[in-house]
């Protein structure tokens, strides 16, 4: 099995981390080409730091981590320092990172890594709001139909918002980043809360991790502890969902997903639902099939292979 080649974006966030060092403890099944950062839980100036503090927990200072957009396409930048700390990976205490930050901007390195590999092997994976992915788009277009897939964390049906009533954060963040890579003709997976919900961070699982006894073991249950305190009280929940691993399990192992290939858009104008992504699950308009948009997830399974790789770093 040839590994599939991946563009991680992503603005890390504790469960942005864990999804990363999924990806770089599966190097049969994924190669991480580089790591997009882009305003989102903190600031850019965090997002980008974070990147690279979590490829030094990895021990993998070979891949190169790039600073992309700094706000919205068209609006403030809203950021969630609530739910992930004033740094973004409250928990653990980790070290300032070593490894560099490369010059050039984020948007360029994906123009360019999609303009270099042949056509169908570049995997996007955005966990974060999508503005340096609708940033490339924009100024590249002809990039689109070499995209071999997205497969992005975003979005909310059946449960609803959770930054707004009505909305997911990273789409809500900057619903017009994600109205353009919606419309862009790419073939496109989503991994809403309708999903990540299911797969909460129990006691139980939280001592798995633990009980790995490596630093990396050790942070995730840190971050996890840390974060998990605004979903238990919010939601009434065992624990917190780790929403963005679920991106870099799907690559590793798709049938823990379920769901179904149906249009999905994105609300940019009412104040009431804005970042709202309607999802004609029931297939009620005669709206273009653009997204396959995931509902349901094998959590048990999600876990042991989250434990199980976290174990070889």
């Amino acid at each position: 099995m040839t590994a599939r080649k991946i563009i991680i974006d992503t603005d890390p966030g504790q469960d942005d981390a864990v999804a990363i060092l999924l990806a770089l403890a599966s190097p049969e099944e994924i190669e991480v080409l580089g790591i997009t950062a882009v305003a989102g839980n903190v600031p850019l100036a965090l997002t980008q730091k974070n990147a690279r503090i979590v490829c030094e927990l990895a021990n993998r200072t070979d891949i190169p981590v790039f600073a992309g957009c700094d706000a919205p396409l068209k609006r403030k930048l809203v950021t969630a320092e609530h739910v992930h700390g004033k740094t973004g990976l409250d928990g653990p205490t980790l070290a300032d990172p070593k490894m560099p930050l490369q010059d050039a901007h984020a948007v360029d390195f994906i123009i360019e890594t999609l303009r270099a590999h042949p056509a169908g092997t570049v995997t996007l994976c955005p966990l974060g709001p999508l503005t340096n992915i609708a940033t490339a788009l924009q100024r590249a277009p002809d990039i689109a139909p070499r995209i071999a897939e997205i497969v992005l964390m975003g979005g909310a049906y059946f449960e609803v918002g959770n930054i707004t009533p009505a909305a997911e954060f990273n789409i809500y963040v900057d619903p017009e980043a994600a109205d353009i890579v919606l419309k862009s003709g790419a073939k496109i997976t989503i991994m809403p809360l309708d999903v990540t919900h299911k797969a909460l961070v129990t006691p139980h699982r939280n001592d798995a991790f633990r009980a790995l006894s490596t630093p990396v073991g050790e942070a995730v249950a840190l971050m996890t502890d840390f974060f998990e305190r605004f979903d238990k009280e919010k939601y009434g929940s065992e624990g917190a969902p780790l929403h963005d691993p679920c991106v870099t399990a799907h690559l590793i192992q798709p049938d823990l997903f379920h769901g179904r290939h149906i249009n999905v858009e994105v609300e940019t104008t009412s104040e009431l639902t804005l970042g709202m992504t309607v999802a004609d699950w029931w297939g009620v308009t005669d709206r273009p099939r653009n997204a396959t948009f995931m509902g349901d997830l094998d959590a048990d399974g999600f876990f042991t292979l989250l434990t199980e790789r976290l174990a070889r770093l």
